[in-house]
């Protein structure tokens, strides 16, 4: 099987936020990412290091008002490169399934790389939406992200969290489990010849 560069470089500018962003799916993990959201920064330098996928984002947006429109934007850049890159899926593993601890905390994530956008995602304990990580990241937020990212890359994905006390491991975990399934997703499989479906196309 010939390994096709899976590469995507993608751009978004509103009046709300703009963003530039380059990934590689068969990258090592390696990030360099401003998004001016610190926690954001952190939870997609996690997604870049456990994903295997190299990540360059460079985001500004209205963060006096909120931190929304940026991570918002930035997401859905994100989802939009990641269906770039995948192409048109042929040879892909398609699925994963990972779970992820982070000392109190611990999230599971599928992914099924359908071509379907949905989103099944449980578990996070009351008022965690809430909650301001870092003083700036409402835990709301953490569901936005995996709604923008899903949706506009066509990703089936279920994300669980199984517990968890502290909401900075909560939503560490879950980018992690999510990271960690796409990672099996996404990975080129010699044994699959063409698209792994009985439709032919995902």
């Amino acid at each position: 099987m010939t390994k096709n560069a899976r590469i995507a470089s993608v751009a978004r500018k509103t009046s709300e936020s703009s963003v530039s962003l380059e990934l590689n799916l068969d990258g090592t993990g390696v990030s360099k990412i401003s998004t001016t959201v610190p926690f954001f920064d952190h939870m997609l330098t996690a997604f870049a290091k456990h994903s295997l996928t190299d990540l360059t984002v460079t985001a500004t947006g209205d963060t006096e008002i909120d931190v929304h429109h940026t991570v918002e934007d930035t997401a859905i850049v994100l989802g939009q490169a990641i269906k770039e890159a995948l192409g048109d899926k042929s040879g892909i593993s398609r699925f994963g399934d990972a779970s992820v601890p982070l000392d109190d905390a611990l999230a599971r994530a599928v992914v099924d790389i359908s071509g379907r956008p949905y989103l099944a995602h449980t578990g996070e304990p009351a008022g965690f939406e809430f909650h301001l990580i870092g003083g700036h990241f409402t835990g709301s937020m953490v569901r936005h992200v995996f709604e923008a990212i899903t949706f506009n890359a066509g990703l089936t994905t279920h994300i669980t969290v199984l517990a968890g006390r502290d909401p900075h491991h909560i939503a560490e975990a879950e980018f992690k489990a999510f990271a960690r399934a796409f990672r099996q997703a996404k990975a080129l499989d010699p044994l699959v010849s063409g698209v792994p479906s009985t439709k032919g196309a995902l």
